[in-house]
């Protein structure tokens, strides 16, 4: 290194140390706020964590229900009449069954 060279390096070692610094905080928060495991990766990660416990609570509680539902058409009278009347259309002798079409959105202006 040529001596002027090392004369201003002298003189400017502590803002170069300072320039050095800086920019090497700036990579790192950098890098803590935009990087792979950065905050707003870590943001995205817990709004996901979040909307998947309340999926598998709601899954959780279907669940439930339906086990319900099977337990009761497997040892409850009542709930199988209730389902063959509703889904098979089934009638007891002397009954007759009305079915209505399904309500139209549409209006008329």
């Amino acid at each position: 290194m040529p001596q002027s060279a090392m004369k201003w390096f002298e003189r400017n070692r502590r803002k170069l140390a300072t320039a050095t610094i800086g920019v090497l905080l700036c990579l790192i928060g950098y890098h803590a706020i935009f990087g792979a495991n950065g905050f707003l990766v870590f943001h995205q990660k817990k709004n996901e964590s979040q909307r998947l416990e309340l999926e598998i609570q709601s899954l959780q509680q279907d669940n439930a229900r339906r086990e319900r539902e099977i337990k009761a058409l497997k040892s409850e009278p009542q709930a199988i009449e209730k389902e063959a009347r509703e889904r098979l259309r089934y009638a007891r002798p002397g009954e007759v069954i009305y079915t209505l079409p399904p309500a139209t959105s549409t209006r008329r202006k």
